[in-house]
């Protein structure tokens, strides 16, 4: 069984079940590992050689895949290069299944899509007829090289693209070692009903702008009230830093940023984003 990544409980109402966490992913595909060329011996993150402790430059390192424990099969950029896809830049659906089929450990991650001047009306066709008959699209694409596949799906007036796990880099449910208790439970009847009028009861619709991350809530409240306090630190970067024309206009989201992200303030933009961009 994979090692539990978090341990606690799922809780409606005053019920409680105990449960691990565990990935439902496994990274698949080809891992170079970085060498140096003129011994062969690994190479770690800050180029150094993981053998001798010394500096590796930049032009003796080669990339190897490990082909046995120990030994390593050296490729060059040339040969690594072929082998990447060839970027389309098409959506090739390949099939159409039902949208019950696709399992959820097998979903990634979302994109929109949005139909040119020219083709909102087949796109609109497309949309509806996913609708219609229940089914999503199964395609590839090639992004940055990378192949995906991936599942076109309606999502109200627009089309939405999810990249999708390969097959092989899902792991089996085998792997949880469940126990007949678990697969093959012994539920008194009176316990199921008791069980459903409870989840009838806390049943709600579903209110996104209620679900919020206290988390940053309370950083960006934090911020806001040190930032009143006058609790400010300029901080210079290598092009030099500006003074303030104003100390009482202050970018909380900036702030924020730099909070978390330890980094100097970029240059403010002319007009925020009112979106989140996609990964």
């Amino acid at each position: 069984m994979p090692r539990a990544i978090w341990k606690g409980a799922i809780s409606f109402g005053l019920v409680h079940i105990p449960v691990s966490l565990v990935s439902a992913t496994s990274s698949q595909g080809v891992d170079f590992d970085w060498l140096d060329k003129r011994s062969m011996d690994p190479v770690g993150y800050k180029r150094i050689n993981k053998t001798t402790g010394k500096d590796v430059t930049k032009e003796n390192i080669v990339k190897g895949v490990a082909y046995e424990k120990g030994r390593y099969v050296v490729l060059s950029e040339d040969e690594i290069r072929s082998a990447h896809p060839k970027s389309t830049q098409t959506i090739e659906i390949i099939a159409f299944v039902a949208s019950d089929q696709i399992p959820l450990q097998n979903i990634d991650t979302p994109y929109f899509l949005a139909p040119d001047k020219r083709g909102g009306k087949v796109y609109a066709l497309l949309r509806e007829t996913l609708k219609k008959t229940g089914k999503v699209a199964l395609a590839n694409v090639v992004l940055h090289t990378k192949q995906h596949l991936a599942a076109l799906m309606p999502l109200e007036s627009a089309l939405v693209l999810v990249m999708l796990r390969w097959p092989a880099e899902v792991r089996s449910l085998d792997e949880l070692e469940l126990g007949s208790d678990v697969t093959k439970p012994t539920l008194a009847k009176g316990e199921l009903d008791m069980a459903k009028r409870l989840v009838e009861d806390m049943s709600a619709d579903w209110q996104p702008d209620e679900y919020r991350d206290s988390f940053q809530d309370k950083i960006m409240a934090l911020v806001a009230q040190k930032a009143k306090a006058g609790k400010i630190e300029d901080v210079e970067t290598a092009e030099g830093s500006e003074e303030r024309k104003s100390a009482d206009v202050i970018d909380l989201t900036e702030l924020l940023k730099r909070s978390l992200a330890g980094k100097p303030a970029a240059k403010k933009p002319a007009a925020k984003k009112s979106g989140k961009k996609a990964s």
